[in-house]
């Protein structure tokens, strides 16, 4: 008979070896759609305990950069921010292990997204007294197309159909548009996707929901890119680009859990802010002109039911 320490060893290598293999794939993945560019891969190690691989492909033919990590890292303290929520956690020791990647497409038509997925487990004196996984995936257009959306969602639901279905997407959706808004400037990053944190009902069940949502990612995302990267743009549409990145940028710095806590917990500067776009702008007062392409954008950062209204 095994005992329960050994089962959660088993089941967090079982987590690690899914992670590292979605990173391969969604890395095969891109570099097929861009075809012009392939990852070049970053191993690190991380002092207190740990490590992983950065993967950045930039310049691409379709992607100007795409980043995405694989990380295993432990420790034997959390952060304040991550104690204050969680008590329980004080004077654990941790690992977590997580696959995340954005990727900042070059034609403003082509939406940037970002997906992640995670599991985390604290332990004290050899007993584990915290475990859960976390996820999700988000989308962030310039210049939107229904048909897009609609197929980004449709995918969310249909993945969590095993999982409550309905209740479930209804769920992680609208923690998604809660989670990515900007309240500085009450607006949502992008039109949503799913969101989730802290699920930690039953292991197989759950492990499975973070899979399937890993794996969704594609079947989500490049239909997208294989639609939208032809369309033709000029100055006008990369300097709104450039422009809207600056929400991103804003979000990730200043609202974001995720980097947050991989800054206060010692983590690796270069791989946490590799979501950041190579390029972006500010400009102060801006507003796009009424009835513009670009003015349309302002209808799409609020949350909606996109599947309704198809």
């Amino acid at each position: 008979m095994t005992d329960a320490t050994t089962e959660d060893d088993a089941g967090f290598a079982r987590v690690r070896d899914y992670l590292t293999d979605l990173q391969d794939r969604i890395c095969a993945a891109i570099e097929h759609a861009d075809g012009g560019a392939r990852f070049v891969e970053d191993r690190w190690q991380r002092a207190e305990g740990g490590g992983g691989r950065t993967r950045i492909l930039r310049d691409g033919a379709v992607f100007e950069q795409a980043g995405i990590g694989f990380s295993d890292v432990s420790g034997s303290k959390l952060p304040p921010s991550a104690t204050a929520a969680r008590p329980e956690l004080a004077g654990a020791t941790w690992r977590a292990v997580g696959m995340s990647l954005v990727f900042h497409p070059r034609n403003p038509h082509i939406p940037t997204t970002h997906a992640n997925v995670r599991h985390f487990r604290a332990q004290r004196d050899g007993k584990t007294v915290a475990w859960w996984f976390g996820g999700g995936f988000d989308l962030t257009p310039f210049y939107p197309v229904d048909e897009d959306v609609r197929h980004w969602h449709a995918t969310a639901r249909a993945l969590c159909e095993p999982f409550g279905g309905e209740a479930r997407y209804a769920a992680h959706k609208r923690w998604c548009d809660e989670y990515f808004f900007l309240k500085h400037r009450d607006e949502t990053r992008g039109v949503g996707g799913l969101f989730f944190d802290d699920l930690h009902e039953d292991f197989e069940r759950d492990f499975a929901y973070m899979r399937a949502v890993g794996d969704g990612f594609l079947d989500a995302y490049l239909p997208i890119v294989e639609r939208r990267r032809d369309t033709p743009w000029g100055e006008r549409e990369r300097d709104f680009q450039l422009y809207r990145r600056g929400r991103y940028v804003e979000f990730n710095l200043v609202l974001d859990r995720g980097t947050l806590f991989g800054l206060q917990s010692g983590g690796r500067t270069e791989s946490i802010l590799m979501s950041l776009p190579p390029l972006v702008r500010w400009e102060y007062g801006f507003a796009p002109e009424p009835g513009s392409p670009e003015a349309r954008l302002a209808d799409y950062l609020r949350p909606r039911d996109w599947l309704a209204e198809g």
